[in-house]
């Protein structure tokens, strides 16, 4: 039977709205380049103190160190410099684009971490960690951030990509350790020859400045016991085999810290289904401060 007129039209906008609706969305998606463009406006903002400078949709929303402030507010204040060290950790999937960074006020360096989240191109989440000198950071050796980290920065081979649900698995084990004191009990298969950088110092891995060298090995090092720390998932970059976790390591974190605890955004290179390198960049604060975004 020849269909009605009416049954063609519909037949015919079934047909066709698909295709406008993916232009559609390819117009307003962001890719790994978009991520990468708007956290670069962003930081240029920063030294220029100058918000607009930012893709920033209306109802942005900004804190820094887990502090709600007002947009150009902050550290948007007082950001001179951006220095060369810059880890991007860009997650298309969830629209996230973080990022581990060393840059300059009034030609101090200062240690930086953020996230934001991008919907339209257009960033409408912020959330900052700064960390001015070692009585915030407890580590502090920004100077020997003075290129990008090579582990970091390499894409593995596509051969090596683990996938995503189970790079996340593997970093979730090392807050895990952390719980429990011990690497080897959460089972975190660290590569031969991994590292971890916190605040510019290496804590762990060949050339280790903590308690060598005991410390050069990760999975047996001696490890406090964190019974309190509490982890979420910030960015999983795919391609680029990073996972980056936000992190409270709760009480007993900090020496002589009472009332604070180190809060961190942590980034783990996972790749051939193991841990490669992590890096971190950490801020002494008040115990039981919420994070910026739940």
């Amino acid at each position: 039977m020849r269909p009605t007129l009416p049954a063609t039209l519909l037949f015919l906008s079934i047909a066709v709205a698909p295709p406008r609706l993916a232009d559609a969305q390819a117009r307003v998606a962001c890719d790994r380049a978009c991520l990468a463009d708007v956290l670069t406006s962003y930081l240029r903002s920063l030294v220029a103190h100058d918000p607009k400078k930012a893709p920033l949709a209306p109802n942005a929303r900004f804190t820094e160190d887990a502090k709600v402030l007002p947009i150009g507010d902050g550290f948007w204040k007082t950001a001179t410099k951006l220095r060369p060290f810059r880890t991007d950790f860009l997650d298309v999937r969830t629209g996230t684009a973080a990022v581990h960074a060393v840059l300059e006020e009034n030609g101090s360096p200062v240690l930086f971490a953020a996230r934001l989240k991008v919907v339209e191109r257009k960033i409408t989440e912020i959330e900052t960690i700064v960390v001015h000198n070692p009585q915030e950071g407890a580590l502090f050796a920004p100077d020997s951030l003075a290129a990008p980290s090579p582990a970091m920065a390499a894409r593995p081979p596509k051969e090596q990509l683990t996938p995503r649900d189970k790079m996340v698995e593997i970093a979730l084990r090392y807050p895990a350790g952390l719980r429990v004191g011990s690497f080897e009990k959460s089972d975190v298969p660290f590569a031969q020859g991994a590292y971890r950088l916190e605040n510019g110092v290496k804590m762990a891995g060949p050339g280790c400045t903590f308690q060598p060298p005991s410390c050069e090995n990760l999975r047996t090092q001696r490890l406090p016991t964190l019974a309190e720390i509490k982890s979420r998932v910030i960015a999983v970059d795919e391609q680029n085999g990073t996972v980056l976790l936000w992190m409270d390591f709760g009480a007993g974190s900090l020496p002589r810290g009472e009332g604070k605890a180190l809060v961190t955004f942590e980034a783990f290179k996972v790749y051939g289904g193991e841990v490669h390198a992590v890096e971190a960049v950490f801020k002494g604060m008040p115990a039981n401060t919420p994070p910026g975004w739940e």
